[in-house]
């Protein structure tokens, strides 16, 4: 028996853990990185458009120049707030990204110092010997267990803060953004023609094939998802696409949309996926799922995104009238396809995300 493989298995939730905070880092620096360019980017606008009115009004007088004066010290105005608010909004991100990469490495630690004090105990049961030798190792394992529960506690504590710290830094962001002028540069989604009903998330074009541009992304994330069809966990919930002894249908349907190229992180927890589909406007509701629910899309079991009330998710295979099918990782232990019919089994569900 190795001592440190066995060790290392018992701290799986804490890896878990580990693997989400290195997940929210990674979208808060793209986040930054966004940020960042386009304060650049606006900056350098202002400074041509800044050029450009002064070589034009020191040839040029008539009538309409005051006019074209003021408009223009209007938009470098509109330009200098929107690239401030830009690199203020990267600063709050800078700290966001920070403070995860801290919490990061002190569950790493944890991870470490964890499985070397288990290994110890491991060690130390095996090296009971004689009629003594099954009781010492059945304490050890339970040590492990009991010192398993308080380093979980503690990377979990790691979690749960620096969910509070993006939560803040998301609010200070909204605050930013409503102290912006509507310039046309910070909000040019203003100037561009409203969708028809047909063109929205849910309506009859927005299909494999439709106007979203999408389809591309489906067929990907179906035809990943069907090549697994049958796959049988291991001892342990081993599976191919998460931490052996964690549940994995989450890792699943987040690794057919990433190897597809929806950007999104390899979530272990369901909630997340929703939560994530509210951050890109892409999450619907329950009542929305007989309009909405589409191929490509994942759905979500339980009663709502929190820990212990979101329970599982399956990826929308096809929908044909009030029946939905799936193909869901780590039901009954293997990658299965199931049907269900709306509004029958509505109830299981609380709602669906769109990739995007």
């Amino acid at each position: 028996m190795d001592p440190h493989g066995v060790a290392t298995r018992f701290a799986s939730e804490l890896l878990a853990h580990q693997g989400k905070l290195e997940g929210k880092a990674g979208e808060v620096q793209r986040a930054q990185a966004a940020l960042e360019s386009a304060a650049n980017a606006i900056q350098e606008q202002r400074e041509a458009h800044g050029k450009a009115t002064s070589s034009l009004l020191s040839s040029w007088k008539s009538d309409a120049t005051a006019g074209l004066e003021k408009r223009s010290d209007k938009f470098d105005n509109d330009l200098e707030v929107t690239a401030k608010a830009s690199a203020e909004g990267a600063r709050i991100v800078a700290e966001v990204t920070k403070a995860l990469e801290g919490r990061h490495g002190n569950v790493g630690n944890l991870v470490e110092d964890f499985v070397q004090k288990a290994g110890q105990l491991v060690q130390a049961g095996l090296a009971a010997a004689g009629i003594a030798a099954p009781a010492g190792l059945m304490k050890a394992v339970a040590q492990v267990a009991d010192l398993a529960g308080g380093y979980i506690k503690q990377s979990g504590g790691e979690l749960k803060d620096a969910r509070d710290e993006m939560t803040e830094a998301a609010k200070k962001l909204r605050s930013l953004l409503k102290e912006l002028d509507s310039d046309g540069v910070a909000d040019p989604e203003k100037d561009k023609p409203r969708p028809q009903e047909d063109d929205k998330p849910g309506g009859k074009d927005d299909k494999p094939g439709g106007k979203d541009g999408n389809s591309g992304k489906v067929d990907d994330i179906l035809n990943n998802a069907r090549k697994h069809l049958g796959f049988h966990e291991g001892p342990n919930n081993q599976n191919k696409w998460g931490p052996t002894g964690q549940p994995w249908c989450s890792y699943f349907a987040t690794s057919m949309w990433r190897e597809a190229g929806v950007d999104i992180p390899k979530y272990g927890f369901t909630g997340d996926v929703y939560k994530w589909g509210q951050e890109h406007g892409t999450a619907y509701d329950r009542g929305d799922l007989a309009e909405k629910a589409r191929p490509g899309d994942v759905l979500l079991f339980g009663s709502g995104p929190g820990q212990g009330a979101s329970t599982h998710i399956g990826i929308i295979e096809k929908v044909e009238g009030n029946k939905i099918t799936t193909i869901e990782g780590n039901s009954g232990d293997q990658v299965k396809q199931r049907t269900y019919t709306l509004p029958d089994h509505a109830k299981m569900f609380y709602g669906g995300v769109h990739p995007k």
